[in-house]
């Protein structure tokens, strides 16, 4: 997304995602989800809408708790469904609270998302793709790879000559790890 890194800067929305978060490496489970969840609904729309939704999908998913949000039922999908501050489609509310069981799973198996992530590294981003439309619903290859690059895990978050990509480059970012 190179692009990004020429309009985002000064942008009221997107300049602080591309400065303090796009790119960075990520640990915590609620912004794991969190970010997953902005992808999968983002999927056929804009990264500004999703930007200017964000607050809404925090109040909606409660914080991105995945305990509550996977113990969702018949009740929390028609609220959410009826939430017009989010995006109400059913394919969506429907993949971010199976997801949520599915992550909340990866405690037992890996001890978490990001232990999870990590034990899948490195592999190429089509071999990510697969993984994830194995793993979980509503993944394809845009959102895979968006998620990814948003955490650290691909490349291109930033060109070299950004002055974010200097600041992630000491955090060492897994792809910059390889194998």
């Amino acid at each position: 997304m190179t692009g990004y890194c020429d309009a985002a800067p000064g942008h009221p929305l997107h300049g602080p995602y591309h400065d303090r978060e796009y790119g960075f490496p990520v640990t915590d489970e609620s912004v794991l989800f969190e970010r997953l969840v902005l992808e999968i609904n983002q999927a056929g729309l804009s990264w500004e809408l999703m930007l200017k939704k964000r607050a809404n999908f925090d109040a909606a998913y409660q914080g991105y708790d995945l305990d509550r949000v996977a113990a969702y039922g018949a009740r929390e999908r028609a609220r959410l469904l009826a939430d017009a501050g989010i995006i109400r489609n059913r394919l969506k509310v429907d993949a971010v609270i199976e997801n949520a069981r599915r992550v909340r799973a990866l405690r037992d198996s890996h001890g978490g998302f990001a232990a999870w992530i990590e034990a899948q590294h490195p592999r190429p981003k089509a071999d990510w793709v697969t993984l994830f439309k194995n793993t979980f619903k509503f993944t394809g290859g845009e959102i895979t790879g968006e998620f990814l690059m948003s955490i650290g895990y691909l490349p291109g978050a930033h060109r070299q000559d950004c002055p974010v990509f200097g600041r992630i480059a000491v955090l060492g970012p897994a792809w910059m790890r390889g194998a």
